[in-house]
Formats: structure tokens, C-alpha cells, sequence
């Protein structure tokens, strides 16, 4: 295959339809067919990048390999491909209009009059083209956020109208749309949908693909009738039913032949027989076959919101399907835990996470959690911020440490056991004094941790500011809190961990971005391991 070839993914009628696991789940599909793929978002928020956004607002923020702040889909996308995303995966309108003030100021446009077109949509266009360019990919997939009719996303799909013309067959645009289902009349109505396409052809995109969100079936005369209003081959209109878990998408559109209709709309050969889904196939039958539960406790101050933890659930479900168990992710609200009533919050499960954040909020029940976790010997893993709360529980509770703190927390304290320490006040290359992004890591032979990944060194991606204070390293070794991994160029603590509990283990960095449906990761699939067994 020369040219890459560009799939457009874009949303009508409302948001949250789904448009990245429907992208992820079209870029697995024909990843099994041999193609190499990429997966790209574009948000037209005018935030530079989300690493300012309230998790209420916008969810997780997902940080990729080389340390950027990005929207959660790219978690998505790594979860469905396996495949790591990086900057150039990430693009806001905030960016590209920075980009483009900083071409202007400098003088590349000779003194031209700076407009939507054709320097915004060009730059759009730039970002789009580049990605396929520079690495040679088969495939380019774009995720556009947001709703057709959007004014905020009007440049992105200009940018897509023209690219479809300037590119021709090796371009085509999938539209998701919402079918709903009106109980009184007992009827699916697809005139949503019709007003969302008539949209896109008013801004000069025609679909070439239509995929419809339904909580029903949809039978052949709607498609029929999807398909002569939208201008769209009957065949080319996939149903995209609600499924019990998101990994059951890509195989639900593959029955309707999505792939093969792709292939042959770019011109390359549709043969459905070079399709290999075998590993994922059974992560499915794993997932159908378990009928025990695992039942954790996510403990966290953004639990309202479940897509603020989205990578750590799904991670955690990922682990438990890999051990023969169902998931029961039970959310609890760390404002809400106190001496009194941690005891009938936590009783009942077979472990715990402590959630990563920023922030005093929330953090005093943490603490409580933590203790009682572990004076009762109940599997924990603490991340990022969760294994920060770790040290500071053991501190005061352990160590006769009584004020022991972070200075995030209380810039006063004069038992800083979490500090901003003076080799990682040197990191200016990754985002000011914020470490973000992929460090290396050095396991301590035979700890619980050098056991689960068999393999030694490792690379986590982190997204903190604060870290463990050597200072006071040798007295947590002393008392039983063990060192299990530091990076070695800092000389930072990455992992400690309480040998002699059952699994008692913190990690500086977030595992949970790093972990995929073929390969669930090691610590998630340890620590569920000895929540089963607890």
C-alpha cells in the first residue's frame, strides 16, 4: 500500500455517542487485517490541552509516552490497538490557533492577512496529513469531538471537506448518529439522524459511512429509509446496539462488514478471510466464561464523574476478566470516609484503590482508608497521589510522625515526608517542575513488585509534581515500608511497598495508562490476584 489512506469519524445529534470506541474499535479492525494504523483526536475546546481541566469537566486526562496532557479517548485508543499514542495524537483548537499566532508573529505569512481559511484550516489540514506522512502508516483515523452544527467545530470540518476533495478515494468520513427510541409510540426514529447528515451536506461533507446508536434493533426497512434520505449505500449503514461491555463493539461491527466496506471504499482488497481477532476473542470468552466476583473499592474524591478513573477501571477490569473473574468496581467518595464509618465502607471488599488527584480535598479520608486497609491487611494499591497518602498514613501512624504531610498539602509542615525535591525541581523539559511522561524505573530484586513484571528495568508514565523525600528513606525501610523501585537518573523513590502484608504496594507512577486488552497490566493483574485470594 502507498498512499495512507484518511478516515474522518464524526459525531451528529449529540455528544458521548461513543465516537472513540467506534474509532478504536474501525482502527482494531483493520489492524487485524495486517494495516498499520493510527489513531488522532481533535477537540475543539480552546484549552491548549486538557491538563487544566477539572475531571468534572472533561474526565480523565490520559498523558501519553512522551509526556503530553490529552483527552481520555487516547486511553481508547491504547487500550483497543495496543499500540502508544503521542503528541502529534492530541490536537485542540487551542493549539492550532497557537501554532498559527506563533507563525504570524514570527513572520511566516509575509504580511498576509491571517483568516479561518486558509490559515486555521490549513494548519488543521497540516496536523491531519503530517501524522500518516511521517510515519508511514496505512491508515490515519481522526476523531472529531463534538456535535455537527457545533460553531466550535466548523474549522475541523472544513478542514475535512477539503481534504476529502484534495485527497479523493484515499479519504472517506464515518458519521455516528443517534437513532432513538420513542417508548409511547413503540418506534425507532431516525429523523435525527436525517437532520444530522442534511448538517454535514450544508458544511459539503458527505458520509460514506453511517453508524447508528441504538438501544434496539434496527431493522432492514429503516436502513433502507437511513439510507435513501442520507445518500448512503444500504449496506453502509451500521447499527452499533448497546453491548454489555465496550470490547464486544468491534466484532458487533465487523458482523455488518464495516472493515470490508472501508477497504473497498479506499480501493484495497475487502477479503474478509485475513481478519485475526484471536486474542481478542478470547479476552471475550475469558470475560463470558467468569462467573466469580472481585469486588474493589475505588477510593477517590471524583467519584461522581466515572469517567475521572476511566483507565484505572478499565485496567481493573481488564485484570479481573485475565483472572477468571467478574468485576464489582464500587466507587467511594474519600469526603465521605471517617474514623466511624471506614469500617462499613470497606469491610465488605476484597481490596482497594486509593485514586491519584490533585489537592487537599478528600485527602484526610484516604488517610483513614489507608489505615484501616492496612492494620486489617487488605489488599491496596495506591496511585500517584493514592501512593503519596500511603506514605503519609505510615508516617503518622507508624513512624510517631503526627503532622507528617506533603507540602502540596500544607507548604508549612515541618515533617515533609512528600516534598518538590531539589533533582526534581531540575525537570524543565516536561512540562516546568510536572513530571509528565514515560521515566524509567529500577525494581529491587525479589520485591512484590519484581515479581509481577518479571522484568527489569521499566518505563511507567507519570503526571505529578510532588515526590517521595529521601530524607527520611531509611527510617520507612526500617519500620517495614520498602523502596521497591526508583528512577535511577533522579534518584527518586517510583514504588514502595509493606512486605509483610499481603500486597500493600504504591506506585508514583500510573500503571493504568499503560494497560491493554492483550496485555492487562502486571501490577493491576497481581494486585487482583491477591484481592481474590484475600
Amino acid at each position: 500500500m502507498s498512499k495512507t489512506k484518511y478516515i474522518f469519524v464524526t459525531g451528529g445529534v449529540t455528544s458521548s455517542l461513543g465516537k472513540g470506541i467506534i474509532s478504536a474499535s474501525i482502527g482494531k479492525l483493520l489492524q487485524s487485517r495486517g494495516y498499520s494504523i493510527t489513531i488522532q483526536k481533535f477537540d475543539p475546546y480552546i484549552n491548549v490541552d486538557p491538563g487544566t481541566l477539572n475531571p468534572y469537566e472533561h474526565g480523565e486526562c490520559y498523558v501519553t509516552v512522551d509526556g503530553h496532557e490529552t483527552d481520555l479517548d487516547l486511553g481508547h485508543y491504547e487500550r483497543f490497538t495496543d499500540i502508544e499514542t503521542h503528541r502529534a495524537n492530541s490536537i485542540t483548537t487551542g493549539r492550532i490557533y497557537q501554532n498559527v499566532i506563533n507563525n504570524e508573529r514570527h513572520g511566516d505569512y509575509l504580511g498576509r492577512t491571517v483568516q479561518i481559511i486558509p490559515h486555521i484550516t490549513d494548519e488543521i489540514k497540516r496536523n491531519i496529513l503530517l501524522l500518516g506522512q511521517k510515519n508511514n502508516l496505512d491508515f490515519v483515523i481522526t476523531e472529531i469531538g463534538g456535535v455537527a452544527g457545533d460553531i466550535e467545530s466548523l474549522p475541523f470540518l472544513e478542514s475535512v471537506r477539503q481534504l476529502k476533495w484534495e485527497l479523493g478515494t484515499d479519504c472517506i468520513c464515518v458519521h455516528l448518529t443517534y437513532v432513538p427510541y420513542l417508548a409511547a409510540a413503540k418506534e425507532l426514529k431516525t429523523k435525527p439522524t436525517q437532520h444530522s447528515v442534511k448538517k454535514l451536506q450544508e458544511l459539503g461533507i458527505q458520509p460514506d459511512i453511517l453508524v447508528l446508536r441504538t438501544e434496539h434493533d434496527i431493522n432492514e426497512e429503516i436502513r433502507r429509509k437511513v439510507s435513501q434520505f442520507c445518500n448512503v449505500l444500504p449496506e453502509a449503514v451500521i447499527q452499533s446496539k448497546d453491548v454489555s461491555t465496550i470490547y464486544e463493539v468491534p466484532l458487533k461491527i465487523q458482523e455488518q462488514h464495516i472493515d470490508s466496506i472501508i477497504l473497498k471504499k479506499v480501493g484495497l482488497s475487502p477479503d474478509d478471510t485475513k481478519s485475526d481477532l484471536t486474542k481478542w476473542k478470547s479476552f471475550l470468552n475469558m470475560l463470558r466464561s467468569s462467573n466469580e466476583i472481585v469486588k474493589i473499592g475505588l477510593v477517590g474524591k471524583y467519584v461522581e464523574l466515572q469517567d475521572a478513573y476511566k483507565s484505572i477501571s478499565e485496567a481493573l477490569f481488564q485484570a479481573a476478566t485475565y483472572n477468571n473473574h467478574k468485576l464489582k468496581l464500587v466507587y467511594i467518595h474519600s469526603e465521605n470516609i471517617d474514623a466511624i464509618n471506614v469500617e462499613e465502607l470497606l469491610k465488605d471488599m476484597d481490596g482497594i484503590v486509593i485514586a491519584p488527584g490533585f489537592g487537599q480535598r478528600g485527602i484526610e479520608g484516604k488517610f483513614v482508608a489507608l489505615k484501616y486497609a492496612r492494620e486489617h491487611d487488605m489488599p491496596t494499591f495506591g496511585i500517584c497521589l493514592g501512593m503519596q497518602c500511603m506514605v503519609i498514613e505510615f508516617a503518622r501512624n507508624v513512624l510517631g510522625l503526627h503532622q507528617a504531610n506533603s507540602t502540596e498539602m500544607d507548604p508549612k509542615t515541618k515533617q515533609n515526608v512528600i516534598d518538590l525535591m531539589e533533582s526534581q525541581k531540575a525537570i524543565t523539559d516536561k512540562g516546568g517542575t510536572m513530571r509528565l511522561g514515560a521515566y524509567r524505573c529500577d525494581l529491587v530484586p525479589n520485591s512484590l513488585v519484581s515479581k509481577a513484571y518479571k522484568s527489569s528495568p521499566i518505563y511507567e508514565r507519570h503526571r505529578h509534581r510532588y515526590e517521595f523525600n529521601n530524607n527520611y528513606k531509611a527510617e520507612y525501610e526500617v519500620a517495614g515500608m520498602k523502596v521497591a523501585g526508583i528512577n535511577p537518573e533522579l534518584d527518586l523513590v517510583e514504588i514502595v511497598e509493606v512486605p509483610t502484608l499481603k500486597w500493600y504496594v504504591g506506585t508514583q507512577f500510573h500503571p493504568e495508562y499503560s494497560s491493554t486488552v492483550e496485555h492487562p497490566h502486571p501490577l493491576f493483574v497481581s494486585f487482583v490476584n491477591a484481592a481474590i485470594k484475600k
